[in-house]
């Protein structure tokens, strides 16, 4: 427990002097630029940390150890395309909304405490979502034979990760394109309306999964250490589902009203064949009872239009 308590209090101080550090730096420049960039560059530093420290004293170097070795190519996989479609959709965008107001943009006041909050935000979720990882990196266990448990799960991983890859080279395209057809439902847009988000949760608990069997405990359920893993797609679930700057609130609910106004039918019957996360087909025939509770479908993301919104308020 003492090194792994090592190599997770390393990777703590990483994680937050980059983001201090890039906190300062961005605010005095009254820039967010490199935010995300930071960010998937604090996932690569934690991978190198815990590949050195996680081989010290451990049974099998890093290099002889094939479940590390495993981990630490998925786990660049999917934080490196992170990296590079970020840095890509930051230097497109030239610039993110989202930082508007905390930076003054509007002809506001800066918030520095606000912007700040950003920053530790994304300490956070690049911490939490790293200690699946973590765990397997540090652990002093030596299995070098994989069980079809560990196969399973890591093909899993693959498939979330390949999932996520695909949605974002989908939609940019369709957006080079002119964004025909209004609303994005072209390849595996057309089974999930957020199949991007989709991918970043379902790898997170499949690595948490594959983690089990990197315990020092005889059962790894009995292991704390590896439960802590869990925030990783809890954490993951949080900022993606009900955080409202980000994720399925920033572009469901009161975000729809561009799809109602310019196309309501072609939306609403997308919108009613087509899963908010799970790629499916069928989605129409799921009750409703099922899309409101397992399939995350939940009314808050549902548009209301003022109107009805100033009625049920006064209702109330």
């Amino acid at each position: 427990m003492s090194g792994q308590g090592f190599v997770y209090g390393i990777a703590a101080a990483i994680t937050f002097a980059i983001q201090v550090i890039g906190y300062a730096v961005a605010y005095s420049l009254k820039t967010e630029t490199f935010y995300d960039i930071l960010g998937g560059f604090n996932y690569l530093a934690l991978a190198l940390w815990s590949a050195i420290a996680g081989s010290i004293d451990a049974p099998l170097n890093w290099v002889d150890d094939p479940r590390k070795i495993l981990v630490t190519i998925l786990f660049i996989c999917s934080r490196g395309w992170l990296l590079i479609f970020l840095a890509w959709r930051a230097h497109e965008r030239k610039g993110d909304s989202r930082f508007d107001e905390v930076l003054g943009k509007g002809g506001g006041q800066p918030q520095p405490f606000g912007f700040f909050v950003f920053w530790m935000a994304q300490a956070f979720w690049v911490f939490l979502i790293s200690m699946p990882m973590l765990f397997v990196m540090s652990s002093q266990v030596n299995k070098p034979v994989f069980s079809p448990f560990d196969i399973a799960f890591a093909i899993l991983f693959c498939a979330g990760v390949l999932i996520e890859i695909i949605a974002d080279i989908q939609k940019a395209l369709w957006v080079k394109q002119g964004r025909r057809g209004d609303f994005c439902s072209v390849g595996v847009w057309a089974v999930s309306r957020h199949p991007n988000y989709f991918g970043e949760i379902f790898q997170w608990w499949c690595l948490f999964a594959f983690s089990y069997s990197s315990s020092n405990k005889d059962t790894g359920y009995a292991d704390p250490l590896w439960w802590f893993g869990i925030l990783s797609p809890l954490f993951t679930m949080q900022i993606l589902m009900t955080m409202e700057p980000t994720g399925l609130c920033n572009a469901e609910g009161k975000n729809l009203k561009r799809y109602y106004d310019k196309c309501p039918d072609s939306y609403s019957k997308y919108r009613e064949n087509t899963s908010i996360l799970i790629p499916m087909i069928g989605y129409k025939y799921v009750p409703m009872f099922l899309k409101r509770t397992i399939f995350f479908d939940f009314e808050k993301y549902e548009y209301k239009p003022k109107s009805e919104s100033d009625g049920s308020a006064k209702n109330d």
